[in-house]
């Protein structure tokens, strides 16, 4: 137990000195950062600020909490694609830059309303940050202030800077936390906290000075990104009233991303007057019944604790005086709400509801319509599966508008549809499973750090008789999810029973081959690392 605390407290460690400088609290006179134009890769450059990127994202993609629900990060990512491009076309993420790191972004399972940028690329958003907001305008001001932090190298500025500073207070760190772990103390992990943020408090002391200037930085350029993307500039004023306002309360810890992103008058104002000069007209593909929808979605994922659950349903309750895509985003909480509760004649109740409110005042926006078809399809499959019953013949009426929607969601829900037909015994269920199996291929080919996808593929080619399709998309998922040593097992298991006549399939066992020679330098290094050698 001790030695386990440790490790995690020194992974934690590693984080927090390499991204202390993005993210400290502002109490200093502020210094000049480098130029724009001039290189911040003497110290720190491109690639091994990935390799410190794909590190702490393995360990966080086996996080219980790192959340892939294809709905919100569809939602999401059609927010940071935008920002992405209109970087790309201003020229702050450059040639070599792009082409480096990730440009990922990925959603954790909190209530805590928050967001964080990360070595090479990755920027992670807690549910609690989409459940508060108040439009995609908002939501994509905090992504494009994000971006700009990894656009503009501040990750590897204050990287650059803590090498410099850190070394003394990293070393006392250490030091304390193993005379912590060979304490037989229950209040040796209390211990262990206590050095861990005395010495982080050390280290951030000595690098403040870089931080207000990058979030200033952070702002005004994700203040252009936000307006060149086509969103509301008012969504960066918005927040910052909010996080305003929160600084004056008591948020419970609730919201750490004012601790991480101080506010200044300075910070507010010219949000303030960037927004009074810069008013462009809303696109036209802006549904604001989408951003309510998700934001309902967020709430129930965020917190499933019962009593949480218990309040979202009542909400839904007859009564309200709410109308429009208010009253249909408290519906679907409620429904959804209601299906984590498995009180599924209620969900049932509660779709009708938000049908009929949907169709009422809100024909001319899509995507309430298909956002309610996934729900409802969801609610079925789980309806049937809790009685044990037939699958409702309501399924087939959602299937034209499913089949109609070529995004990742949609190809999802119909390949678990197709499970379920299958599990069911349902007639011609082969054929959509197989159907199901080659989009998911399809897919998988151009998206091949999709965990979720090969997972589905995985369970969709094993009762179609693909046996090694299925193990090799198994072991893709493993790697996807960061999981070296796991894949090349796996692989190397397939390779082995692509012998027997059973899984017989040249095809899939010439791929398998080749992916586990591409595996095998990987896999060295990785065991090199975790043995404490120095990597070939």
């Amino acid at each position: 137990m001790i030695a386990s605390r440790l490790t995690h407290a020194l992974t934690l460690i590693g984080l927090m000195t390499f991204l202390a400088t993005a993210q400290a609290p502002v109490v200093q006179a502020q210094v000049s950062l480098p130029a724009l134009g001039d290189s911040v890769s003497d110290d720190v450059d491109l690639l091994t600020e990935r390799k410190f990127g794909d590190r702490y994202m393995r360990e966080l993609r086996r996080d219980p909490d790192f959340l892939d629900d294809p709905l919100l990060q569809a939602y999401i990512e059609s927010l940071w694609n935008p920002l992405l491009e209109a970087a790309r076309a201003r020229g702050d993420i450059t040639p070599d830059l792009d082409r480096s790191f990730a440009w990922e972004i990925f959603l954790g399972r909190d209530k805590a309303i928050n967001a964080f940028a990360m070595p090479g690329g990755y920027v992670g958003v807690y549910l609690g940050l989409i459940g508060m907001t108040s439009s995609r305008d908002e939501l994509a001001s905090v992504l494009a202030h994000e971006l700009s932090h990894i656009s503009q190298r501040h990750i590897a500025r204050g990287m650059a800077n803590g090498q410099r500073q850190g070394s003394a207070a990293l070393a006392a760190i250490l030091l304390g936390l193993i005379a912590a772990s060979r304490s037989n103390s229950n209040s040796s992990a209390d211990a262990m906290a206590a050095i861990v943020t005395g010495g982080q408090a050390a280290m951030i002391q000595g690098q403040i000075n870089f931080t207000r200037e990058m979030e200033r930085e952070a702002d005004r350029i994700g203040f252009e990104l936000l307006a060149q993307a086509g969103f509301m500039p008012s969504g960066m004023t918005g927040m910052f009233e909010k996080m305003e306002a929160a600084s004056r309360l008591n948020d419970n810890n609730q919201f750490p991303y004012l601790r991480s992103h101080p506010l200044t008058i300075e910070r507010i104002s010219e949000a303030r007057l960037r927004t009074r000069d810069n008013r462009p007209a809303p696109p036209a593909y802006a549904e604001p019944v989408r951003h309510a929808l998700m934001q309902a979605r967020a709430k129930v994922l965020m917190d499933r604790s019962e009593t949480a659950l218990r309040r979202l349903q009542s909400q839904g309750e007859p009564g309200s005086p709410q109308v429009g895509e208010a009253r249909l985003a408290t519906l679907y909480a409620a429904a959804l709400a209601s299906m984590q509760l498995r009180e599924h004649a209620r969900a049932a109740q509660f779709i009708k509801e938000a049908e009929a409110v949907a169709n009422a005042s809100l024909k001319a926006q899509p995507f309430a319509r298909l956002a309610l078809v996934h729900l409802k399809a969801q609610s079925l499959i789980e309806r049937a599966r809790a009685s044990q019953e037939a699958l409702s013949p309501e399924l087939d009426a959602l299937m034209p508008t499913l089949e109609a929607d070529h995004s990742r969601p949609g190809l999802l829900m119909r390949a678990e549809i197709a499970l379920a037909r299958h599990r069911a015994g349902q007639a011609q269920s082969s054929q959509a499973l197989r159907v199901a199996t080659e989009q998911l291929q399809t897919w998988v080919t151009d998206h091949k750090q999709d965990a979720t996808a090969w997972q589905t593929l995985a369970q969709c080619a094993e009762p179609l008789g693909l046996k090694l399709r299925a193990m090799r998309a198994a072991a893709e998922a493993a790697h996807a999810q960061g999981d070296v040593l796991g894949a090349f097992d796996r692989l190397r298991v397939a390779q082995e029973r692509s012998r027997d006549p059973d899984y017989r399939d040249d095809v899939e066992a010439s791929i398998i081959a080749a992916r586990l020679r591409e595996l095998e330098a990987p896999r060295r290094r990785l065991l090199a690392e975790m043995r404490g050698e120095r990597p070939e």
